[in-house]
């Protein structure tokens, strides 16, 4: 069984229009260092909620994590080492960058502890729509960036986000093309999602050209060897994101820091428990426990924090997290996960689902069709089960 853990660095230059993620513009937030330390203090405290073991993925997401000075990325990797958590060389060791954010001696540090694939937060490279979001960085400083990765010849990825407000087809066109002709190994497209009213609300394509932006992206990528793998996300072969596939194959994970989410084996149908997301309310809920230690969220975390799954809660995951992967949902999984009965119910919804043609059979799994992916929401809305339905 794998298991990753993911780190989260909350410190951003400036708030981006689009995010509703739990960050900070950096001078309005502890001091990196302060952070880190509670950092430690949290690891001290919940490790016990696992096995120690050597890590296969290990995640710095935010936020922007190459703001932070280096030796504190460096400082967590041997946290995590102390208890028992440590990497091997073939552990994927992932940071997110934003354009700017490193140079020579930062990116040596993070290559000498491990760190052998980079998440560049690039979303375009038109300047003006790059201002629109409140981007700081610009185009030029992304592809210095690139060349800065390209020079030691390391994996990289990074989003392009389209349905932008008067972007146009031609425009996200050539975002595909300079991303390929960079050399990223792994591209996830992403759809601006904003609530009516939103500044970036006006002037976005019709839903209908939301879907043909990622058709084109799709077979942009799809002519030059990328495999789409899950929903959002496309990959030359082998370069898949080994992380994020712990998310959607039923596998363990230990989230720390601000707002981040976990979810362990330690129940019949598995626990989830997650941190709040106030910096003043995860530094006060740390410290309250500092120098203790535990070994479950139902003995430290109060309840609103954790929840223990109930059958249909863990089905309804099973059934979403399997199906926004292109192999999609195994049968012979859902029978070994779950009981006769409800492993015969699923499948007799998929076979229905099939004939309206969002579902298709193959190899003894089931996965969405062409017009799956488009209406996957519908998909996921069948597939949601209560505890009635069990």
């Amino acid at each position: 069984m794998a298991f990753g853990v993911y780190v989260h660095i909350p410190y951003c230059i400036q708030r981006c229009t689009y995010c509703d993620f739990a960050t900070y513009e950096q001078s309005k937030i502890l001091p990196p260092d302060q952070y880190v330390e509670l950092l430690f203090k949290e690891i001290r405290q919940k490790h016990r909620y696992y096995t120690p073991q050597s890590l296969d993925t290990l995640y710095f997401g935010g936020g922007t994590p190459s703001l932070i000075p280096a030796p504190l990325i460096v400082s967590i990797i041997k946290e995590l080492g102390r208890y028992g958590f440590t990497t091997r060389p073939d552990t994927e060791i992932t940071i997110e960058i934003n354009p700017a954010t490193i140079n020579e001696d930062k990116l040596k540090m993070y290559l000498d502890h491990g760190v052998n694939r980079f998440s560049v937060g690039a979303q375009t490279f038109d300047d003006r729509l790059l201002k629109m979001v409140h981007r700081e960085h610009s185009a030029k400083q992304t592809l210095e960036t690139l060349d800065l990765l390209r020079a030691h010849n390391l994996n990289f990825s990074f989003d392009i986000l389209f349905a932008l407000p008067s972007q146009t087809v031609a425009g996200l066109k050539n975002d595909v093309k300079i991303a390929i002709e960079q050399g990223a190994k792994h591209i996830s497209p992403y759809c601006l999602t904003v609530p009516d009213g939103h500044p970036l609300s006006k002037g976005r394509p019709l839903d209908d050209e939301q879907v043909e932006m990622f058709d084109i992206i799709a077979d942009e990528l799809t002519a030059k060897g990328f495999k789409q793998y899950e929903i959002s996300n496309f990959a030359l072969p082998g370069f898949e994101s080994r992380h994020n596939m712990l998310y959607w194959v039923d596998e363990p994970y230990w989230g720390l820091g601000l707002s981040a989410h976990s979810y362990s084996l330690e129940s019949a149908w598995g626990t989830r428990y997650w941190n709040i997301n106030s910096i003043n309310e995860y530094q006060k809920q740390i410290l309250a426990f500092d120098g203790q230690e535990f070994d479950s969220p139902a003995k430290h975390l109060p309840a609103a924090q954790h929840e223990v799954l109930e059958m249909h809660q863990a089905l309804t995951d099973f059934c979403h997290t399997s199906m926004r992967l292109m192999r999609g949902l195994s049968q012979e999984k859902l029978s070994k996960k779950f009981p006769p009965e409800i492993s015969s119910k699923v499948q007799t919804l998929l076979n229905g689902l099939i004939k309206k043609n969002w579902v298709q059979y193959d190899n003894e799994h089931w996965s969405l069709t062409r017009d799956g992916l488009v209406l996957s929401n519908k998909v996921f809305q069948e597939l949601t089960f209560l505890p009635e339905d069990i």
